[in-house]
């Protein structure tokens, strides 16, 4: 299970380091600052897979999930949610050293 949870913090860390990538060049092709909302690099993707989330939530979980709590996080910037998902899935798979101190 821990090497699941690792992965899958690898893949995010991955994406998180493309997205600042592509932001970086970017911001320096146009001499402004670019940060592409996860939303929007979400829709250039795949732009039927974020309607059919939309529409799957408002189905399945209720119509009252998407507009305050998915929207808002569709709003920030790419990497920084890929960042904070690859630092959650780590973490969730960690595991403290076991301590010998006191063994005898």
């Amino acid at each position: 299970m821990r090497f699941l949870l690792h992965f899958i913090s690898l893949l995010a860390l991955v994406a998180a380091i493309v997205a600042g990538t592509l932001d970086a060049i970017q911001s320096v092709s146009s001499s402004d600052v670019v940060m592409t909302s996860l939303g929007n690099a979400w829709l250039n993707f795949d732009p039927e897979g974020l309607t059919l989330a939309e529409m799957s939530a408002d189905t399945y979980i209720g119509t009252d999930i998407w507009r305050p709590y998915v929207a808002p996080m569709l709003a920030q910037p790419a990497f920084a949610i890929f960042l904070v998902l690859a630092l959650v899935f780590w973490i969730a798979g960690y595991s403290r050293p076991r301590s010998e101190r006191f063994l005898a």
